[in-house]
Order: structure tokens, then sequence, then C-alpha cells
């Protein structure tokens, strides 16, 4: 046990002060008075004690106040009050009790009972620091753990996106000049998702998903994708199905943004009136992330250089081609997106063709 805990006693009687400080400095104890119940309070909240021997019957401010008012507030609610009274009456300690006092001592005081019940007290004390103190410790090993496996989480979760990219990137080189296709994309991809309001967790997850929206490509002969000017029906009906083999190879995880990038690959071609493929889906039967993620294709394709295309739309045409598509390509209220991030849209494409963009995670 601590020879130097502390021990207020609170009495307005300075004999009594004298007495009890006395009887406590002979065990070794420090020990700090006070003369009314408002003195006590100050010097518990000035510099809290081991410990608090509380007179009961005191003017202005009685024991019973005293006790509650230590008991209600949650740096001086683990002191023990042991109140010290000469009142006998069982009504009279249930009500110590219920203010919460810890224990009693009745005047007079005997010495041997005032060690016993002091040196009981403060190991009980002592005990309850030591927890507490332990539950701090505790709670910020925890909070620390915590922080440094959400940063471990986090670079495995950029390492693994950034491998995905790198994949789909190379699936992706096989066309030319689409090696940055796939970052203006998921770009546009989540600057029309933020105007559709949509969360931040969606609108990030874009980003990182959208970049396997043709993944399946690297299942299509080069002599079909590759091809300079239309392909024919055979042709056409093979170099539909890389929506089908796209999703296909992203089938069977269970990361959430996979199974967005496989609906994502299996939808990036369906059309808001039905004519799409591979499943003619329409209206809002199409997912609402394959429905952004085709107007964000569209619009990157149409100002791209391709091999069955003898030039790229400029920006303003391909703008005017997605206004004239609405309700019949894309989603209107995709489309209404699309133009209110207009200035961004333009912005990313034009910092990526420079360079200033990176793909970051």
């Amino acid at each position: 046990m601590d020879k130097r805990a502390k021990i207020l006693v609170v009495d307005d009687e300075d004999r009594n002060l004298r007495l009890m400080t006395l009887l406590l400095t002979s065990f070794g104890y420090e020990v700090a008075t006070a003369s009314n119940g408002r003195e006590a309070l100050e010097k518990v909240r000035e510099s809290p004690p081991d410990m608090i021997l509380l007179d009961i019957m005191m003017p202005q401010m009685d024991g019973f106040e005293v006790a509650r008012e230590l008991k209600r507030e949650d740096e001086t609610r683990i002191i023990p009050v042991v109140m010290v009274t000469a009142l006998n009456e069982v009504e009279d300690r249930v009500k110590a009790l219920e203010a919460g006092a810890d224990d009693f001592l009745s005047k007079p005081v005997d010495k041997s009972e005032l060690r016993a019940r002091v040196q009981s007290l403060l190991k009980v004390k002592a005990y309850n620091d030591h927890m507490r103190n332990y539950q701090k410790e505790l709670e910020a090993e925890v909070a620390k753990r915590t922080a440094q496996l959400r940063q471990a989480f986090k670079k495995l979760r950029e390492v693994s996106l950034e491998s995905i990219c790198h994949l789909c990137r190379a699936a992706e080189y096989r066309d030319e000049n689409t090696g940055d296709h796939i970052k203006r994309m998921s770009y546009y991809a989540s600057a029309v998702a933020r105007k559709m309001g949509l969360s931040k967790q969606t609108v990030e997850d874009l980003l990182y998903t959208v970049p396997m929206h043709d993944a399946g490509k690297i299942g299509i002969p080069d002599h079909i994708l590759l091809k300079p000017g239309k392909l024919n029906d055979e042709e056409w009906e093979i170099m539909r199905q890389h929506t089908v083999m796209g999703a296909q190879i992203l089938a069977g995880s269970g990361a959430r943004f996979i199974k967005l990038a496989q609906t994502i690959a299996l939808t990036h071609h369906e059309r808001w009136d039905g004519s799409g493929y591979p499943k003619g889906l329409k209206g809002s039967k199409i997912p609402l992330v394959g429905r952004i993620a085709a107007i964000a294709d569209v619009f990157d394709a149409l100002t791209s250089k391709r091999p069955y295309r003898v030039k790229p739309f400029s920006v303003e045409e391909a703008f005017n081609y997605i206004r004239e598509e609405s309700g019949r390509h894309f989603d209107p209220k995709v489309v209404d997106a699309f133009f209110a991030a207009k200035d961004e849209i333009m912005r990313i494409k034009e910092d990526i063709e420079t360079n200033i963009m990176e793909f970051h995670f």
C-alpha cells in the first residue's frame, strides 16, 4: 500500500480536524483538511485525494450533498467516501449509502477501526486506479493497433487495385491509343456519380472498378479487335461477347468492388431503350453503375482515335451526340449529370492528355 496516500478530512469542528490529522499522519498518510462542504469540493477538484473522510452534519452543505456531488462527476466518482458521523439510525445510513458513501465510521472514532477501514478502502482505491489506468492503456493500444491495421489494409487495397489496373491496361494496350482510356473513363464516371449525389463510397468504387469494364477484350482475337473499318455480322457477334467474357473473368469473388466491376463489365453496353447487349436490358433494369459507365465509355471512345474510325469526334460533337442520345442510348438523368459535370470532364481530359493527372488509388 502507498504510505503517501492522500486523505482529505472534512469537518466543521476544528478539534475533529486536528484529531483526525494527528491519527492519520501517525499511520503515514498525507492529510488535507476542509472545514465545510464547498471547500471540500474545491480541494477535491484542485488535487484529488485517495480517500475522503466526510462529516455529515455541517452547515451550508451537509455530507449527503457533498457525497452526491462527488459521485456525480466521472473524475471523482471512484474516490472512496467514508461518512464519519454520530448518527446511528438505520435511515441515516441508508440515506448516506444512497448519496454514494462507501463506508461509515462512528464518532468518537476508534483508532484501530480507523486504521483498518482506511487501509481496506485504500487497497480498493489502488485496485480501481490500476484497472482504470489499465483500461486507458488498453484503449490507447487498441486505437494504435486499429490505426496500424487500417493503414496496412489501405496499403493492401492500393496494391491490389493497382495490380488490377495494370492487368486491365495489359488488355487495353492491344487496342491502339487506349492506354489512357481507362484513366479518363474512370474519372469521367466518378465525376458523373458525384453530380448525381451518389455516396462518397460509390464515387470511389467507380474510380476503382470502371478500369475493369473491358476485361473481356482479352478474349477477342486481334483481327477483330484491331480491324480497321466496320465489323461484319459474324465479327460483331464475337466482339459483343467481350461483355460476357469480362463478367466471367470477374465472377466468383467475394470482394464488393470486384462484384461491382463484374456488373459494369456485363452491362456497360446496354442501352436505355433496350437495344443494347448482351441481354437487351431496358431503362432502370440496367444497373445504375452500368448506365454511368456507358456514357463515360462512349464519350471517351468518340473523342479518341479508334481503328474503325477515320478521325475522332470533336469534344462539342461528342457532347452533342450524348445529348441527342438521351432517352435512347443513355439514361436522361445520367445525361443531365454528365452535362452538369462538363467543366470537370474537360479538365480531366486535358490533365490526363498532358500527363498532369496520374491515376491514383
